[in-house]
């Protein structure tokens, strides 16, 4: 019984509510940037490079499967040992994007939590008396 009211415990203190929380946001942001990569950014750095698909860059390893491979799933798809640097290169591409609206979202999170300092409020009545009762012995 004891192990059940432990988990219980655990899994209701605040940080964890807040991972899970995370998780799901982080989930759903990911699918957001993905998309963003996938059908605005990569097609014009497609239009920027003379329509160049980065996905489908590879070379052949081995050669023995043949090597007129229209494509890289096709390639895979006979077998063929491949270097598949371009699927690398546009995993990097989404990678730095992610990282970059991470951080555009992370700066505009701090932004709006930052406290502004708040004016100095006044002497207290306390310390009132005590700045009249040193004034008042400065006259003497």
């Amino acid at each position: 019984m004891s192990f059940i009211k432990e988990f219980k415990e655990f899994a209701m203190k605040g940080n964890v509510m807040d991972l899970a929380v995370g998780v799901i946001i982080g989930a759903a942001f990911g699918k957001i940037v993905t998309s963003l990569v996938d059908n605005i950014i990569m097609p014009l750095v497609g239009v920027v490079t003379g329509g160049v698909n980065f996905t489908d860059k590879f070379a052949y390893l081995d050669t023995s499967k043949g090597t007129d491979f229209p494509s890289l799933a096709a390639a895979k798809a006979a077998g063929a040992n491949v270097f598949a640097y371009g699927a690398f290169i546009q995993s990097v591409i989404d990678f730095l994007i992610i990282a970059f609206c991470i951080f555009l979202l992370v700066k505009f999170m701090n932004k709006l939590t930052r406290k502004t300092d708040p004016a100095p409020a006044g002497p207290t009545a306390q310390e009132q008396l005590l700045m009249e009762i040193r004034d008042e012995l400065k006259k003497r």
